[in-house]
């Protein structure tokens, strides 16, 4: 069995306004076990038997748009993946700075970025990225950690 999370992209933004009891329901609906739901942050931690992580996703993505009646992007990474970035990528920071990890749709290599790069219209840096993460540092004022919002589309 693998401990995954997936990643709910538009989950509590506008009118998609979901309780987290309800994301658990349609995860725990899919066969999925040790559901749980990180507040109403469209994060869900879960259990699966399948180790496909496509097939997965197209899973919860199909089932998320019949319980919901929209499409929800979903990202997914295995526990010991996330652990695996967080040790290798992570750094120390200082006093008002935020390490923030953006998960991509692509493989990052496909982008052309000299690092470090600062974010346009921004003092965030990004200064490293890896499969299809992007690493940045952000010093308060509800940065962005994309260089690009398009990047963001896949």
């Amino acid at each position: 069995m693998t401990r995954l999370v997936a990643f709910l992209r538009g989950i509590n933004v506008g009118s998609h306004v979901v309780k987290k009891e309800r994301l658990e329901e349609a995860f725990t609906s899919l066969g999925f076990r040790g559901v749980m739901a990180y507040k109403q942050s469209g994060n869900v931690i879960f259990e699966a038997d399948e180790t496909d992580i496509d097939e997965i996703r197209t899973i919860i993505e199909t089932r998320l748009r019949k319980a919901l009646g929209y499409e929800v992007p979903t990202f997914i990474r295995a526990i010991p993946e996330l652990k695996a970035l967080v040790e290798r990528y992570s750094r120390p920071v200082s006093e008002g700075t935020s390490l923030l990890v953006t998960l991509l749709p692509v493989q990052a290599s496909k982008f052309k970025l000299s690092l470090p790069s600062t974010i346009p219209k921004s003092t965030a840096e990004i200064y490293s990225f890896s499969g299809s993460e992007f690493f940045s540092l952000t010093h308060g004022g509800r940065e962005e950690g994309l260089p690009n919002p398009s990047w963001n589309r896949g």
